[in-house]
Formats: structure tokens, sequence, C-alpha cells
């Protein structure tokens, strides 16, 4: 902050029809703290936002003032880029509206918005959009790199959905971005990140789902691992692509829901996701169910809404998360093995190894067609450190890493950059992220933020001319 003085900051703080907060004023200490437990960072100026002329003053004030700038949505990323440290963060959670056009089947969504903020809305006309899969994490982060969710199989990623956005430049300018306007910048959003604007507005492709659906939430021993995710794969090549299921591989919680003798046992886990008549997801997810003999079967038809947050108890607010995924091509024996191996060596009994089974709607868009790239991988794993104490997080970050490297050799390039760890590997990571597409998006960058004023992301620098 050095050469601010408070009669400029008090300056900047009379604009917005929003809240400027400073360390110490009530509400800092809120403003700051993620849900990621990991990230303690303390920002010079919290700009809570209420709408896109305070967006706009915001971001000029950090421009003219060489502030780092910080852009929090949903606060749910886990790389902990929403906050910085003496910088200024431009705070969307109060931007929550959500307008539902039923009979077009869009939705205009405010760049603050939760899945949860979403899901109600669209979901009182029977309708939704393709997001994540846990209600609290904003569909700001989410949509900007991809976007996988239950229905993604079916109707695409996230970003796939957008059918324009409204986004405020590192210039200040409010722009529209869609196909028939900025299309440039339309493609670049759509993957490429927080590296162009902050998106305070997305407008969505709606997709008739529930209100009622039923959802595959099976628990199998772990010793039979490679049957379970071969039988998913089998399944997907027989089946239509309404569904897109997630192997989970973990140790059972001591919770009620499950038998009390199988608690901290390893398993092996199907989720899935039908967005049709329950009555007919029952008969569809049947394969998926009768694998081998279960540890416990939790499946059965609930509503929409609940069924987005069957994941929520997993990731609680204030939880330590550390998360690295990486694409592989098929899942051989020997990777199987691997996974079950380093599932089992996590030292929290919360952390998982994922796998995540892609194709369907996801892999029918070009490779170049938006941003988002390395669609036609079949199977991307996610690597997922989750514990409590502070005191055990060195052993849980080395846990991720390791397993992160000893998957590697089987990964021909590529991650999903929602689960970027800190992208502490820098333009390798990136590069294999971005895959094609990276040299265009750096041109993009170049075009809206040639000074990289929005870096605290998965940063592409700006191409500079003949480099």
């Amino acid at each position: 902050m050095d050469g601010l003085t408070d009669t400029l900051v008090d300056g900047f703080g009379a604009r917005l029809r929003g809240q400027l907060v400073r360390p110490g004023e009530p509400g800092y200490e809120e403003a700051r703290t993620l849900w990621n437990g990991l990230i303690d960072r303390r920002p010079a100026l919290v700009a809570r936002c209420d709408g896109d002329e305070d967006v706009a003053a915001a971001v000029d004030f950090a421009r003219e003032n060489r502030l780092p700038l910080a852009v929090r949505g949903g606060g749910h990323g886990v790389a902990g880029h929403a906050v910085c440290d003496g910088g200024l963060v431009v705070d969307l959670s109060g931007m929550t509206a959500v307008d539902v056009d039923p009979e077009g089947r869009t939705a205009r969504v405010q760049g603050g918005c939760t899945l949860a903020d979403v899901d109600r809305a669209t979901q009182r006309h029977g309708l939704a959009a393709p997001l994540g899969v846990v209600s609290a994490t904003g569909v700001a982060g989410l949509t900007l790199s991809g976007g996988m969710g239950w229905l993604r199989r079916i109707y695409g990623l996230s970003c796939d959905n957008l059918v324009s956005a409204t986004v405020v430049t590192a210039q200040g300018n409010v722009l529209s971005a869609s196909a028939s306007e900025n299309d440039d910048l339309f493609w670049a959003i759509r993957g490429g990140g927080g590296n162009f604007g902050v998106v305070t507005s997305f407008e969505y492709r709606l997709h008739p789902v529930g209100p009622e659906v039923f959802f595959c939430n099976v628990y199998y021993p772990v010793d039979r691992a490679a049957e379970v995710l071969r039988s998913c794969e089998r399944y997907l090549s027989e089946a239509p692509d309404q569904v897109g299921p997630l192997g989970v591989l973990g140790r059972v919680p001591e919770i009620a829901e499950f038998p009390s003798e199988a608690h901290g046992a390893p398993f092996v886990a199907v989720l899935a996701l039908f967005p049709g008549d329950p009555a007919d997801g029952e008969e569809a997810l049947r394969p998926l169910r009768e694998i081998t003999k279960p540890i416990c079967d939790l499946s059965g038809a609930l509503p929409y809404v609940e069924a987005q947050t069957v994941l929520d108890e997993d990731y609680p607010d204030g939880g330590r998360y550390y998360w690295k995924s990486l694409n592989v091509p098929q899942l051989g024996d020997e990777l199987i093995e691997r996974l079950v191996e380093h599932a089992a060596a996590a030292p929290s009994p919360a952390s998982t190894v994922d796998v995540w089974y892609q194709g369907g709607a996801m892999a029918q868009v070009g490779e170049e067609e938006t941003a988002f790239a390395n669609r036609g991988v079949p199977y991307l794993i996610g690597i997922e450190g989750n514990w409590d104490d502070e005191a055990d997080s060195a052993a849980n970050v080395a846990w991720v890493r390791d397993t992160f490297s000893g998957l590697r050799p089987f990964s021909g390039g590529g991650m999903y950059l929602n689960f970027p760890g800190f992208l502490e590997e820098g333009e390798q990571l990136l590069r294999e992220g971005y895959g094609p597409n990276y040299e265009r998006l750096a041109a993009v960058k170049a075009a809206y933020d040639p000074e990289n004023l929005f870096r605290l992301n998965a940063n592409i620098e700006p191409k500079k001319p003949n480099s």
C-alpha cells in the first residue's frame, strides 16, 4: 500500500455502492477467509462489490495504484487465488442474483453465485445448468476452467453451456462476450481461467433435469478395484452418454451410514447421477450397483438439489485441501494397482484418489473450439489431499505430490486446472493444461490484459508482438 493515502482510499470507498473493508474493520476476517483452511493471506483492501460499476472501479483502482489484484467468486478454489497479501480483493460474493428464462431455457447468473444458488432457481422450472458436484462451489472459477459435473457426458462441461458473459477487463471496460460479440474473449474464458477479466455474470444454457433423479452411491471392497473400475468402463461402452460415473478410492468414514465393521476399511466406490425419470435411472444404473457384493449401497431416488449436496459433508469450510490431477489414456492393470497403493498410503482417512470417466458430450466439442483442452482423453485422475489439522499439512501435501509423480508415467500430459495444486510446476504445467490452445490464449491475453493485471490464477503470460 506504499503511496496510498487515507484520502485516496476513502475516495475509492466512497465510489462504491458496496463496501470497502480494511484490516481491523468489521467483516475483514470473514472477507479474507476462504473455504481452504491452508490459505492464510491478508489483503490490504477488500471491495465487496454490488454490480459491474463497483467491479470496474475496483479494477481501475488496482491498476492505477499497481496493487496485486485477486478476484473472489465463491471462494472455493483449492489453489486459494481468491485472496492475496497486501493487495486488493474484488469480492463478488454478494452478487448472487439468478434470472431464469424457462421458455428460452437459459439463466443469467451473477459471478458470486454458488452451485446451490443456481440449482435452487433453475429447479423451480425442472431445469439445470451442467455445473459441479459440491453445492458450495462458486460457478465462476468452476466455469472459467471448464466445469466437471455429473452431467458432463450428456450435456458437456459448464463452459460448453455458456451462452454469453459480462466481463470487466483490465482497462475497466464492461464488455459482453458471446459468439457474436468479442468472440475471441468468449473463446478464451471457456477454459482459460480468470486471465482475461472479472466475469460478473454468466448466461447458461439449461436442460431438463429433475426435480427427482436417481443417484448411484455404492461402495465395494478395494480388493475388487480392477473389476469395479473396468466394469464402469464396459458400462460406458454399452450405455448412452446420460451417465458420467466417478470412481473413488478411499477409506470408509466412521459415520452411521456405513456398517460399523467396515469403518476405516479401504473401498472403491462408484457414484453417478441419472438425470431422467428416477425409475428409469434405477434400472439404468443397476449394473453399476451389482458389480460384486458391496460394503454398502446408499443409492436411491432424491431431489436433484439434494443429489448436488451428496458430497458436501466431505469438504467442510476450513478444512485443509491440496489437490492435483492428470489425464490418462487407459486404465491398465499396473495403473489400477498404483491407484490402490497410493490411496492406501494417504496420511488422512479423508483423502481420496478419484477416477473421472470423461467422454460423451464433453469429447464431442472440438479441441480448439473452446479454450478447454485435452477433451479426448477418457480418464482424469484426481488426487485429493483432505485433512483437518495444520500439523499434518506437510505430510498430506507430500503424499499428493508423491502420488502425482508416481502416476505421471501413465499420463500422456494434461490435467484439470481446477485441481492444480499450487501450480508449482509453472509454465510446463500450464502448457499441458491448456494444450494446443496455449499460444492462442497468450495472444488473447495480450489483447485484453497486456500488463498481466489478472495474474493470480493459472496464469498465462501475455504474448508480446513478434514473440
